[in-house]
């Protein structure tokens, strides 16, 4: 599903910011991705994004090879990819609706899909009845789920999360990842950027970490 060979990234004022990444996510597979701070995380999710091109190595997604993709494909490509961040990044003057049905609304779906879909994903995170809230009137962990339930809306294969319980509590934390995991049992690929090592060693799930641009465990 994502297939790292041999990537490198470099940039003129930085050099390499990734040596030589080699990794292999299958379909349905959860992984951590983990290092420090400038290890190179940013990076290998902007390149599973498109929004940076490899200098080296092939990054294959889906059996889209991605370092030589042509521009115009590059919207259809990143419709196979929900992602989720940190600082939920919701629109303040929208609804729940409203921004969970954005992905929606840009694909060209119609009124009764949209909705539909909509109130599908909000009831798989447990906010179904705050539809028409706005995102301020919401907690921080209410706030997280709308995020996830914007990034599955549009069923993707694959979900890019990165730190997205890094401002939560451990209760919230823990609920957040197993959502993650009920994406998992449908076949969805989730790669998770965490520095949460408490929250990653009580899970059994791979871990990918980066030390200054190269990967040192997998």
């Amino acid at each position: 599903m994502i297939k790292f060979v041999n990537v490198t990234k470099r940039y003129p004022e930085t050099g390499d910011v990734l040596r030589n990444v080699s990794f292999h996510l299958q379909r349905g597979e959860i992984a951590f991705l983990t290092g420090h701070s400038g290890a190179g995380k940013s990076t290998l999710l902007r390149l599973i994004a498109a929004m940076e091109r490899c200098s080296r190595g092939q990054i294959v997604l889906d059996e889209q090879e991605l370092c030589h993709v042509k521009e115009s494909q590059l919207p259809f490509i990143r419709r196979k990819m929900g992602f989720i961040y940190q600082d939920y990044k919701l629109l303040q003057d929208r609804t729940v609706f409203d921004n969970v049905a954005l992905p929606l609304v840009i694909a060209g779906f119609g009124h009764h899909e949209i909705a539909r879909r909509v109130r599908a994903a909000l009831d798989k995170v447990s906010l179904s009845g705050k539809e028409k809230k706005y995102p301020l009137a919401l907690s921080g962990g209410e706030q997280q789920r709308v995020g996830i339930a914007r990034a599955v809306v549009n069923k993707p294969p694959i979900i890019i999360a990165d730190e997205p319980t890094g401002n939560l509590d451990p209760e919230l934390s823990e609920e957040i990842m197993f959502l993650f995991g009920q994406f998992q049992q449908v076949g969805v690929t989730v790669l998770i950027a965490s520095h949460d090592i408490s929250l990653i060693t009580q899970l059994n799930h791979r871990v990918l970490k980066l030390d200054h641009g190269q990967l040192v465990s997998s």
